[in-house]
Parts: C-alpha cells; sequence; structure tokens
C-alpha cells in the first residue's frame, strides 16, 4: 500500500521572477511603441517576442536606429512581465513617468493666456488603472488641459495605464495634489468653476456653462463623489440616463462630459 506522501501531487515548479532594466518602468504592445517613437522618445532597451521579429521588422528597427538597445525573449518572459497582458510581442523599457505637483498646477493657472479658458478634469477616488488611461485618453482627444489625482486613493501611473491610454499619458498633464477638497478651493480662488457630477443632481450636465475655466469633477464607480469634494463644487450635474442602467463607466461619463464643453467653447467661438 502506498503511503499518503506517496500519492501527492508534485508541487509546480516555482517560476524564476523576470529581471528588468533597474529604475525604468515597461511600456507593451505595438501601439505603446509606435507613440513613444513618434514623439522622439527612445526606449532604453526593447524586449522582442522570439519568433515575432520578421512581424515587427519596421518596427524594431526604428527602435534600434534610435538608440534602444534589442533583445529577444521567450514568450513566457513577456507574458510573466504583463502578467499575461496582450503586449503584441514587444516590451519597451523606458524612463517612467511622474505626475507634477499642485505648485506646478498654479504657476501654470497663473501665466495661462487669456483667450484659452483653462479646462480640467478631476478625478476623485479613481483607483482603476483601466478607467485612469481610458480617461486620460478622453482628456487627450478632447484637448483638456491636464488631470488632477489626489495622492492617495488614486491610480499609479503604470504600464496599464499607458497601455490604456494609447500615448495620452506621455501628453496630458497629471498633477498629483495631497488634499483635492482644498485644491477645488484653491482653484475657485483662481477663477475655476468646479462641476461635479453626480446622479442625484437636479441639473442636468448639458445645462451647465462650460465655455469659462472649468474643472470637471469625476467620482469612482459605485461610490461617487466624496463628501467634502462635493461640498467643494460649485455646481452638481447628472448625464440623463434614460435606460435601465443608473450609471456609466468613469471613462465613458468623462469623455462625455469633456466633449460637451469641447461643444459649447467651439459655439461661442
Amino acid at each position: 500500500m502506498k503511503s499518503a506522501s506517496s500519492r501527492r501531487s508534485p508541487r509546480p515548479a516555482t517560476r524564476t521572477p523576470v529581471r528588468t532594466p533597474d529604475g525604468l518602468d515597461h511600456v507593451y504592445g505595438v501601439h505603446a511603441l509606435e507613440s513613444l517613437l513618434a514623439r522622439g522618445e527612445s526606449p532604453k532597451e526593447l524586449w522582442v517576442q522570439q519568433g515575432a521579429g520578421q512581424r515587427l521588422q519596421t518596427l524594431v528597427a526604428d527602435a534600434r536606429a534610435s538608440g534602444a538597445a534589442v533583445k529577444e525573449q521567450p514568450r513566457d518572459v513577456l507574458d510573466q512581465l504583463t502578467q499575461g497582458a496582450a503586449h503584441q510581442g514587444v516590451v519597451a523599457f523606458c524612463a517612467p513617468l511622474t505626475a507634477e505637483g499642485e505648485e506646478s498646477l498654479w504657476l501654470k493657472l497663473r501665466a495661462w493666456p487669456s483667450d484659452t479658458p483653462p479646462l480640467l478634469l478631476v478625478l476623485d477616488g479613481v483607483t482603476d488603472v483601466h478607467n485612469f488611461g481610458a480617461c486620460l485618453r478622453s482628456a487627450d482627444a478632447s484637448g483638456a488641459h491636464g488631470v488632477i489625482v489626489a495622492k492617495d486613493k488614486a491610480a499609479p501611473l503604470n504600464a496599464t495605464v499607458r497601455k490604456v491610454a494609447c500615448g495620452a499619458a506621455e501628453v496630458v498633464p497629471v498633477y498629483q495634489v495631497t488634499n483635492l477638497a482644498r485644491t477645488l478651493a484653491r482653484l475657485k480662488e483662481e477663477g475655476v468653476w468646479i462641476t461635479g457630477t453626480a446622479g442625484e443632481a437636479q441639473a442636468s450636465v448639458f445645462d451647465i456653462d462650460f465655455t469659462g475655466p472649468t474643472a470637471l469633477v469625476m467620482g469612482a464607480e459605485g461610490k461617487g463623489l466624496r463628501r467634502l469634494t462635493r461640498e467643494a463644487c460649485d455646481h452638481l450635474a447628472k448625464l440623463p440616463m434614460a435606460g435601465q442602467v443608473s450609471s456609466l463607466n468613469v471613462s465613458v461619463a468623462a469623455g462625455i462630459c469633456l466633449f460637451e464643453a469641447v461643444r459649447q467653447r467651439q459655439l461661442a467661438s
């Protein structure tokens, strides 16, 4: 008779962690790499899936010409590094993104050109990196001048955000602030009108004037705006919902609100 120990399944092999270049962030996917190169930003190192070189030949050649060191890697290494995400056979390593501080925001507002009212997107408690990346993409597409987030309870500027944002994470200024409610109060002092979105609001987003200096505040899905954030807003507005769902994904709602501001400003010009 076999002992209990002999009937046990063998332990799975321990996977060796992937060692990546020190001090660099990884950005994965063909579009993300194309965006880097189009902006003239050269990755320090590029990992290409073994056997995929022909398909990515032009892109790899452009990266190498920009100064990137190119290395072939097995697919499982790229899968492990990107946690199974769709890396499309290419991972680039480049300098990490960093958010700007509050003082940078105030300096830019003080020097703002009078003929271009600022349009800012404020994210309150949005911790999902996919939503954050999609919000940055909408901010860039609408011409918003920056995105404000809190230092705590906010998604980081990581590889997934850069992938979802499709290049917007590198060009849209992200301002990281210590106290969101206090920042909104300061924005009011600088002449910016604050509109928060809330499902229970009486006014529609389409009835709010966004032609002047504007900050649109979006809360996290499910939780909405925090109390202090809500109280710091000049207006609360909602998107009229005609169907069975009670709310939209925060990135979708942000896109609608931002482009309503774009529409109003084009009509007013």
